[in-house]
Parts: C-alpha cells; structure tokens; sequence
C-alpha cells in the first residue's frame, strides 16, 4: 500500500493484505483523535459518527478476514476497484456467498442481474436486498470497454455507451456513503489503490479507501463535492489531479460517467478540421451567445491555422449564476461594462439579475456566493477533458480557457500530466484565468512539454474585486499572474489592451 498508513501498521499478515480493512481502521483513528480535539459540539458529533461508519465497516471486514476458505472464483471485474482480480469466498451460514476482492479487499458478491459475472459491491450488514455490479448500477458504462480508445476528443461518447441496463435504478438500496451524503462509485467499501498515498497526504494522512470515498464524493457531486466541508473546492483538484494515472483505466472511465451525467451541459463540438495539434477551448461566464465562439475560434485559428478546433461545453447552469452574481453586485452600467458586453443584451441580462434574486443574492454575502458551486464544477469538467483526451489517439493537445475556463485547462493539464500514457500537453494558453495565484504550481509547469501562456489584465474588475472577495483574499491568475519561477509558465500583462473581462477574445493575440 502506498502513503503514510504503510509505515504506522502492524498485525495479522492477513489483515494487513486487506485494503479496505486497514484503510478504514485508519480512518476510524483518524475521526475518533479529530472528536477528541474538537472544539466546537457539532464537530465532535460529526467526527464521532463518521468513525462509527468506519468502525462498522472495520468490524465487518474483519470478521470475513477471519472466516476466508480457500474457494476462490477468478478473473472477475470487482465494483470496487474495477480490476479483473481474484475473489476468495468467505464462510458465511444462511447469507448469500460472499467473497473478498484480492487486489483492494472489498466485500464482494455475483451481480444477480441474470447471466453476468461481475462482482457486486456487497455492501454493509446482511444483505437482503440486490447488489448489482458497477455496470448494472451504471457506475461505469462497461468493464471490458473501459480502457478503450477514441479518434478525436468529439467522439468521447462512444466511450459512455452502457453494455448493460441499469437494474439498481429502482432497487431500494439504503446508502452508506462515507459522509452520510451521495457518493458515486464503490461506496463506502471503496478502495481504489490508484490513488493511494497521493491523496492520503493531500487530506491529511488518509489513504487508499478512504481517499477515495472522500474524492469519489468530490469528484461524484456528493457531500463533499457540494461544499460540504472545506476541501469541496481545493480537494477536487487535488484528488483529480492524483487521480491522474488512473485516467486510462476502468476508475477513470468511471469518473468521466459521473461527470457527464452529473452536468447535463457537458460536451465538447467539432467546431473545425485540420492536420496540426488538436485544440479545445474552454470558455467562462458572460460569454454565452453563439459570436463569442466565433471571436475565440479566430484567437486560436491566428495563432494555429492548421489545428482541428473543439469547443468544450461545460456547466452552464453555474456560469448563469455567476454572470447573475456579477450583475448583481456591480450594478447595472457597471456590470455592463466590468463584464465587456453592452447594448439591450447587457440591460437585459442586468434587469433580470437585479430582481429579488440577484439582490438577494448579493446581500447573502460571501458564504452563498455562487463562485464556489462553479469552481468545484470546473474541477469536475477539467478531470472529464483529462479523461477524454487520455483516451484520444493523438499525440499532443493544445489547451485554451478563459475565465473559470481557464482553471478547467489548468485542471486538466495538471491530471493529464500524471499519466504517461496520456497525450503531452503542448501548450496551454490562459486569459483571464478565474484561479487562484497560491499554490504549488510544479505540477503544471511539469505537465506542459511547452509553455503555460497567462494573459492578465489588472483592469478586469471582475477578477480584481469579485473573485477576490469571494474567493477570501485569493488573487486570481488572471489579474495579476502566476508569479511563477517555473520557466515555462509565462505571464503575459495585457492591462493597455484588455479593459474588461471579455474583451480577452477581442484583444489578445497568442504568443
């Protein structure tokens, strides 16, 4: 096992081998020291009954550990890490065979769908109910097709299409989610080694299961994902980005599902053909009719006339909500002008912002701004365009955002570049980039077998006091650049041409 849980166990040789088994025992310490220093009730509570959770699962586990056979069934996909493995049975009287995955220790059962293989999560407590496998609960589109490979990035639907139907849509099955909350995936028996230590240090010394419950959520739209606690918008990236090597695999086959079904708005068009590096640009808010396509395509196309073009859409419900917020906050003829849009379209979109909903939204403040709902969504989409491209037969890709767009690509660039086997990221070109200036930036400019180009305007108001302000201090990339010593990540102050945060498409001309 990797990460700091490898280092601090001893025991039963065993249960040792269980990953499950010890990634939970280690988040039941883990929960139980955080109820002990809790400082406020609710805390304590919270913490106590996430280590009950983990206690149970703990307990169960061990008790199977203890009653292996030497009966095994081979060679059949596990719901739990999504790996053909082996799976030795566990003696159980009066209950349905049970079985323990080898490779990630997840409780395991045959799908009762008629005729297939696969294991099913089995799930905690006794088992009365069915337990379909990943497929059958379309977690995942097919085990067998997960690694599968597509000609260009438009075709990513070919990847998503369901071998099975999905027979857990009208099962009653009780959650068990690590968080009380939805989590997409294997569950609370989840334990992905793919991830690993990576995201066990991120979040503070977890690792293997219990990471990836906690980046299943993040990643799936769960509890964490929906701002739960305080990694639902930093630990999307975060978790993502270890995720990496894992894109090509069945567990990144997953998450791409979650994503697309999660945002109805997803999609990436074939705005163009062409015989150099593909391109895909991703846009941010305030950039919604049809013309504004058309003044990105011609940045790009100036700068790479012979590159197939793909526009990447991506959470449009969030961005409307942002545009609103902006509108909201800065008045009319202010927003109008901050935003770069003018005439009856911006009074428009002004007037109806200003109703009882946009001023009530302002007057919310910062904790209900809707600026984090949407990074967390650029996160998820940016891990979705890692995944895809993953899976494309080319050899480079050449990134574009602007806005929330721009920390999609960055999201992106930084998973693609965990995983050898995805394209290499020949260039990444930001303007007007809605991410924060702290942080590591290694992993991005180690990404990037060029240059990471960051096109910033002080004068993008939009930037310099929204984001700031609901971002809690955090300077964005866009208005003041990375700052960065990493010599291919290049900063670019276009504050003479670029008033507002739209004119990026009009004004800028790529190096």
């Amino acid at each position: 096992m990797a990460g700091p849980v490898a280092e601090a166990i001893e025991g039963d040789d065993e249960m040792l081998s269980n990953a499950a088994m010890v990634n939970n025992a280690w988040a039941y310490a883990k929960h139980s020291i955080a109820a002990l220093e809790a400082a406020e009730p609710d805390d304590e509570k919270s913490q106590l009954a996430q280590a009950g959770v983990h206690e149970e699962i703990a307990r169960e586990i061990s008790g199977f550990v203890d009653r292996l056979t030497t009966e095994v069934v081979l060679a059949r996909w596990c719901s739990g890490c999504f790996a053909k493995t082996t799976h030795r049975k566990v003696a159980v009287r009066r209950r349905l065979p049970t079985y323990l995955c080898a490779k990630c220790g997840t409780p395991t059962r045959v799908c009762p769908a008629p005729g297939c293989a696969h294991m099913a999560v089995r799930g905690p407590g006794s088992v009365r109910l069915p337990k379909y496998c990943a497929e059958h609960r379309h977690e995942l589109p097919s085990f067998a097709r997960a690694a599968d490979k597509i000609s260009a990035p438009h075709r990513y639907r070919d990847i998503l299409k369901y071998d099975s139907a999905n027979l857990a849509r009208h099962s009653r099955l009780a959650g068990f989610g690590l968080l009380g909350g939805a989590v997409l995936g294997p569950a609370a028996y989840a334990a992905a080694p793919a991830l690993g230590g990576l995201v066990g240090v991120t979040f503070g010394g977890y690792s293997g299961a219990v990471a990836t419950s906690w980046g299943l959520a993040t990643l799936g739209g769960g509890a964490i994902g929906s701002g739960g606690i305080a990694f639902g918008m930093a630990g999307g990236t975060a978790v993502i980005t270890a995720a990496g090597a894992a894109l090509g695999t069945a567990f990144g086959a997953s998450l791409i599902n979650a994503y697309v079904s999660d945002d109805q708005s997803f999609g990436i068009q074939k705005f163009r053909a062409g015989n150099g590096t593909p391109v895909v640009i991703a846009r941010g808010f305030l950039t919604q009719n049809a013309q504004d396509w058309d003044t990105a395509v011609d940045m790009v196309e100036a700068r790479y006339p012979d590159s197939p073009v793909y526009l990447l859409h991506w959470g449009s419900k969030e961005k409307e909500s942002i545009a609103k917020y902006v509108f909201a906050n800065m008045g009319i003829q202010q927003g109008a002008a901050f935003a770069g849009v003018g005439g009856a379209m911006a009074h428009k979109a002004a007037a109806a912002a200003l109703g009882p909903i946009g001023w009530a939204m302002a007057g919310a403040g910062l904790a209900k701004n809707p600026w984090h709902s949407a990074t967390v969504r650029a996160d998820k989409a940016g891990a979705a365009l890692a995944g895809i491209l993953a899976r494309t037969e080319t050899d480079e890709v050449i990134l574009v955002g602007h806005s929330l767009g721009g920390r999609v690509m960055i999201t992106a660039a930084e998973s693609m570049g965990t995983d050898p086997a995805a394209p290499a990221v020949a260039a990444v070109h930001l303007v007007g980039a809605a991410r924060g200036r702290g942080g590591d930036w290694g992993r991005l400019g180690r990404a990037v077998t060029g240059e990471v180009h960051n096109y910033h305007s002080t004068n993008d108001k939009v930037l310099k006091y929204l984001y700031k302000g609901a971002m809690l201090g955090s300077e964005a990339v866009g208005a003041k650049g990375f700052g960065s010593s990493f010599a291919n990540i290049v900063d670019h102050d276009v504050s003479s041409d670029v008033l507002g945060h739209s004119d990026y498409f009009d004004d800028v001309t790529l190096v």
